[in-house]
């Protein structure tokens, strides 16, 4: 009997791509060398935000803090540089600041250290000793 067009053959079929085949071994990887134990020598911090010194933390706190009055204020610090009256013009941010700096410092610490006066003459007067 012919066979019609989508008519299945009869009798068993054998799927194709199917061949038989051995079982793949893995592969041999050597073991790794054992390790000798090297002590690692201790580093500083590449990152100075890591230090764990509270006087770089501090001075890395007053310096923001003042940064931060030249950066929202530049009129203003221009003003007061040009006609003497910076610390006039700021007195208000600084007693903010400085309440800052001593909340997180500490006010022993912030007392008996000049970190918060060395930000303000470096960075707010330009270099000057005004504070």
């Amino acid at each position: 009997m012919p066979s019609s067009p989508g008519a299945r053959p009869s009798g068993p079929t054998r799927p194709s791509g199917i061949a038989s085949q051995a079982p793949v071994a893995a592969p041999v990887v050597p073991p790794a060398p054992p390790r000798e134990s090297v002590p690692t020598p201790t580093r500083t911090p590449i990152n100075p935000f890591l230090a764990n010194d509270p006087n770089a933390k501090a001075r890395r706190l007053s310096r923001a803090l003042v940064s931060d009055l030249v950066t929202y204020f530049p009129q203003r610090r221009d003003e007061g540089l040009r006609d003497g009256t910076l610390k006039d013009l700021f007195r208000e941010e600084i007693k903010k600041s400085y309440e800052e700096y001593v909340d997180q410092v500490g006010k022993d610490f912030a007392e008996s250290t000049t970190h918060f006066q060395d930000a303000l003459n470096d960075i707010l007067a330009g270099g000057q000793r005004l504070f």
